[in-house]
């Protein structure tokens, strides 16, 4: 009883097991940034993942052997997730809880189904993931750009039809993919932009960008991107007297963009699935997180349920072998400490649809 309620996603311990396994052990990994530009996300993949392997395994594993867990750094680069894909097929890893950026994860989904290796990302948001997936096993627990995008687009096209809209991204699979998808909705809506436009990423001024923006009299922007860069460009845009709202994806949904922002960020609207951390199943595993001093948000709550979910897969298989554990992926139905969550045909998962967060004296919380 008290296993199946850890798998479910209860209370959780310190502890972490890295490498060296026996032979009887389940290696499993994760990876992602977890150096470079997009190093947040990285640390919170990897204190989520440490989390779920230590809860797992006080409760006594999985089919009575205990897992191991390998953490790789792809710096959410394609070449070096694909080495790293190999990699995990010399450890004889059967799960890779990753990657985080879309176009790593689609490069080495490659090696994956090739290999007999099950594939869960907790970011990547690309439809070409799942869409052109090269085999079974590959999975996404995160969202889908052309999901949100919508959701997105209809709010830019009914809220500021009319009005100025500028919409800019940072030329990556995500940002770059979240941007077309809202543009998209939004001109079939009959609405369209003012301007629109890549930015370099990791620059350290962008105000001869915000000085455009204003010379536009933008009301509403939208932001294909990552917390730095539009921390940065929000502050520099009030810093130039613009009120104008900005709109983003779920990669704002990070304290980083506050710590950047500041009182700039206040209003910053932000679409994603509901936050894991209203969910009660995620309260005894946020505490443990905290309390040891790690991150909690949202993404090691996403790495820890889909660490869960190989789990309980492999226990109602009775199996840790590639085909078993894809039909009891594709047919089960699993309690994490997101809530039940199923996977469509595609791979695709079941979590409930997007809703609006604000951005509010340093806190986000639904709009």
């Amino acid at each position: 009883m008290m296993k199946t309620w850890i798998l479910a996603g209860a209370a959780a311990v310190a502890g972490l097991v890295l490498t060296g396994a026996a032979r009887a052990d389940i290696v499993i990994a994760t990876a992602g940034p977890m150096s470079g530009q997009y190093a947040l996300f990285g640390e919170l993949m990897k204190a989520g993942a440490e989390q779920a392997v230590a809860d797992i395994n006080k409760a006594g594993g999985v089919n009575g052997e205990k897992l191991v867990l390998e953490i790789a750094d792809d710096e959410c680069d394609a070449e070096k997730a694909v080495a790293i894909a190999n990699q995990m097929v010399g450890k004889g890893a059967v799960f890779m809880a990753g990657h985080f950026c879309s176009e790593p994860s689609i490069a080495a989904s490659a090696v994956y189904a090739k290999e007999g290796i099950v594939e869960m990302s907790p970011g990547a948001g690309n439809p070409k993931y799942t869409d052109e997936r090269p085999g079974p096993g590959i999975y996404r627990l995160g969202a889908r750009e052309d999901q949100q995008g919508k959701t997105v687009g209809a709010f830019l096209a009914e809220t500021y039809k009319g009005r100025n809209i500028a919409i800019l991204h940072d030329s990556s699979v995500y940002g770059k993919g979240l941007a077309d998808a809202a543009k998209a909705v939004m001109n079939d809506a009959g609405v369209f932009e003012t301007l629109y436009e890549a930015y370099p990423p990791g620059e350290k001024d962008y105000s001869r960008l915000v000085s455009k923006l204003k010379g536009e009299a933008v009301d509403a922007l939208f932001i294909g991107g990552f917390p730095a860069e539009a921390g940065l460009i929000k502050r520099q845009m009030v810093e130039q007297g613009m009120d104008a709202v900005l709109v983003s994806g779920e990669a704002l949904l990070s304290d980083e963009y506050w710590a950047i922002a500041g009182p700039a960020g206040e209003g910053t609207l932000v679409t994603y699935y509901p936050d894991p951390r209203k969910s009660e199943t995620a309260r005894p595993v946020i505490a443990e997180l905290e309390e040891a001093g790690k991150p909690s948000e949202r993404y090691a709550l996403v790495t820890y349920a889909a660490i869960q979910i190989f789990a309980q897969a492999a226990e109602a298989a009775g199996s840790t072998d590639f085909n078993a554990l894809v039909g009891a992926l594709d047919e089960g139905k699993f309690s994490t400490i997101l809530g039940p969550v199923s996977f469509d045909a595609k791979g695709d998962s079941s979590l409930p649809g997007y809703v609006w967060y604000e951005w509010n004296n340093g806190k986000y919380g639904y709009k």
